[in-house]
């Protein structure tokens, strides 16, 4: 695998992992979630550094249905992480309270929350749009994989796609994207690793959407081709 390669998949292994623990911050502490929250920001600038080309080719080609998905959902990311880091900023205790600024803590807080569970899910429903190509990598690196193997991932899929609608019914996802609540309320008795699990369900069920949006917007694609 080239380094450029080896780069990406560490990267976009770390993000998710990054966006676990932040949306465990009432758990993790105040002081933890700022500075994970520096290190997401500064490896979403990487991230983007590191696929330039999908930039610089933005105003090149024609638009077909996924790429004007694709463009929209990372449109969408990058305006919830600039909202999230700006907002961040403002309600900041620890790393950035050296800042001289006054008032508007409302306001940002109210954006914190919507950037975050937003932020959660489109980040999510990106890393389904390209589960396919990290899939690729991995398979290059193991054997083909038997049919009862690929039957009992399917299986073991679809009972966590559906713990994942469950997990985000229970924790209520719903109610802070269209902000109907503003105060997250977080089991301080809870165990980390089943709020966590909860969360990598709710992240899987999107992951999950967002990789069969691809596979349907790919062949709308293919056959507007034929």
């Amino acid at each position: 695998m080239k380094p450029i390669n080896i780069k990406k998949m560490t990267i976009d292994s770390a993000m998710p992992i990054g966006l676990l623990l932040l949306m465990s911050y009432g758990l993790v502490g105040q002081v933890i979630h700022e500075w994970i929250g520096v290190g997401m920001f500064i490896l979403f600038i990487w991230h983007h550094i590191l696929n330039s080309n999908w930039s610089k080719s933005l105003f090149r080609g024609r638009y077909n249905a996924y790429r004007l998905a694709q463009t929209a959902l990372v449109s969408a990311m990058l305006l919830c992480t600039v909202g999230l880091m700006v907002s961040g900023i403002v309600l900041s205790r620890h790393v950035f309270s050296f800042l001289p600024i006054n008032g508007g803590r409302q306001l940002a807080r109210t954006i914190h929350l919507l950037c975050a569970y937003w932020g959660f899910v489109l980040m999510s429903v990106h890393l389904g749009f390209h589960w396919n190509r990290m899939m690729g990598m991995m398979r290059r690196r193991k054997k083909k994989e038997s049919s009862v193997s690929a039957k009992l991932l399917r299986s073991l899929t679809a009972v966590f796609v559906a713990y994942g609608v469950y997990a985000f019914i229970f924790r209520e996802i719903g109610t802070y994207m269209l902000l109907q609540s503003q105060f997250v309320y977080f089991d301080f008795e809870e165990p980390l690793m089943l709020f966590f699990l909860d969360y990598v369900a709710i992240m899987g069920l999107f992951i999950y959407i967002g990789h069969y949006a691809e596979v349907l917007l790919r062949g709308r694609k293919k056959k507007a081709r034929s």
